[in-house]
């Protein structure tokens, strides 16, 4: 088979069927082999958060990134990845009518849904002290423009209220129900603080919900079981794996600089064979071979 053919993402279309089917855990990646290994694990959709580009290029999470930025990433992502990708926008680079040319980028560049809060710039992370968020009504209108903006109608708007923690749960149900009646197909209630108050969310806003399961974070960590029981249909996972892989990278820079040598934690490092099969380096030498034997092209290798 043609690696071209099966890395093709799935989009849009596979992530509303996944949702409609019972609900979709989709981990946090942060660049290309990253997702590959999500995939490898069994998932089936994936997300990539604005935190993670940000922490990616050594920023903090406070609106320093760019669209074109995240597009790039985005496009990386669903370029080597056949799983559908949810995209963090965060306010959506720009007022209402920045968010249509969001929109358009981010769809082209390959996603299959978008979330967008209705945080005052410069957004904060959401389990930090001290957001401010919007009016409702001018959420609402970019609300309305992304639904508009879409090319795919199946491509999903997720709606994120971070108004938890300053109007409070009543008010933060109250955004809900608005912006889905804006057009949002999805609610997407940050920080909520007790799983009563995933229950409660759950009981009062009717569209699909999205639980943040983040560490360290204000929300109790509850199980996709549990969260998909009370009712929520994505579940993601934003920073587990990047947390991870920093303590990693971390540790080994430390034991390299100390010893000077990587001996002593060879057991620890992938090798160079299973790096090579999560990349698919012999599907694309493969695909070359096809290539040149076709007459169509292929590299010098091949010739004899």
């Amino acid at each position: 088979m043609s690696i071209l053919k099966d890395n093709i993402n799935a989009g849009p279309t596979e992530l509303r069927k996944l949702i409609n089917r019972g609900h979709v855990v989709a981990p946090g990646v942060f660049n290309g082999i990253s997702a590959l290994l999500a995939e490898r694990a069994g998932f089936r959709a994936l997300y990539l958060s604005g935190s993670g580009v940000a922490g990616c290029m050594g920023l903090p999470d406070l609106s320093l990134t760019t669209l074109s930025e995240v597009a790039d990433e985005t496009r990386k992502i669903t370029s080597v990845s056949k799983l559908p990708l949810i995209v963090d926008i965060d306010t959506g680079f720009g007022e209402t009518l920045n968010v249509m040319r969001t929109i358009r980028s981010i769809e082209a560049a390959g996603a299959s849904a978008i979330h967008i809060e209705d945080q005052q710039l410069p957004k904060k992370c959401g389990h930090l002290s001290g957001k401010k968020i919007v009016p409702q009504e001018e959420m609402a209108e970019k609300v309305r423009m992304a639904s508009e903006s879409r090319n795919d109608k199946d491509f999903m708007i997720i709606a994120r209220t971070d108004s938890r923690a300053v109007e409070g749960l009543d008010g933060s149900i109250e955004r809900g129900k608005l912006y889905v009646k804006a057009g949002a197909d999805a609610i997407f209630p940050e920080a909520l603080e007790s799983e009563d108050e995933f229950r409660e969310y759950a009981k009062k806003v009717r569209a699909p919900l999205l639980a943040n399961m983040t560490e360290f974070g204000k929300s109790p960590l509850l199980s996709s079981k549990e969260l998909a029981g009370i009712g929520y249909k994505i579940i993601i996972f934003p920073l587990t794996g990047f947390r991870s892989a920093l303590s990693a990278v971390n540790s080994t820079y430390s034991e390299l600089s100390r010893r000077g040598t990587q001996m002593g934690f060879l057991d620890k490092l992938m090798t160079r064979e299973k790096f090579y099969d999560v990349i698919g380096y012999k599907d694309y030498e493969y695909e070359d071979a096809l290539l040149y034997a076709s007459g169509i092209g292929g590299s010098k290798s091949h010739r004899k």
